[in-house]
């Protein structure tokens, strides 16, 4: 049974950094892309960056330049780099890896940015 399961989170002043993680168990075949997003409490879900199996990456607008997805080179385990963060980005972040099986979700971890 596939389970994906975040680390990183935490409070974190504005200007400083955090590093999420996404370890995915158990056999997912048939990657196609890795994600992160993230949502806060009465909003949806938001997109903030993702990773293409081939390599290619794209960002939320708001967070070009200060964050970084990146993957493992074995497994199924995508980071996120963060950094310059501000309190808009306090929320909580989900990881998504979408294969030919369809699409896992984590369960999240939350991220607080005080000002």
């Amino acid at each position: 049974q596939v389970q994906l399961t975040e680390s990183g989170g935490g409070l974190v002043q504005a200007g400083g950094s955090l590093r999420l993680s996404c370890v995915g168990s158990g056999s997912i075949v048939g990657v196609k892309a890795m994600s992160w997003y993230r949502q806060t409490p009465g909003n949806q879900r938001e997109f903030v960056a993702g990773m293409a199996v081939g390599g290619q990456k794209n960002y939320a607008d708001d967070v070009k330049g200060r964050f970084s997805i990146s993957r493992a080179r074995a497994g199924n385990t995508v980071y996120l780099q963060m950094n310059n963060l501000k309190p808009d980005d306090t929320a909580v972040y989900t990881c998504k890896i979408g294969s030919a099986w369809g699409d896992f979700w984590g369960q999240g971890t939350q991220v607080t940015v005080s000002s």
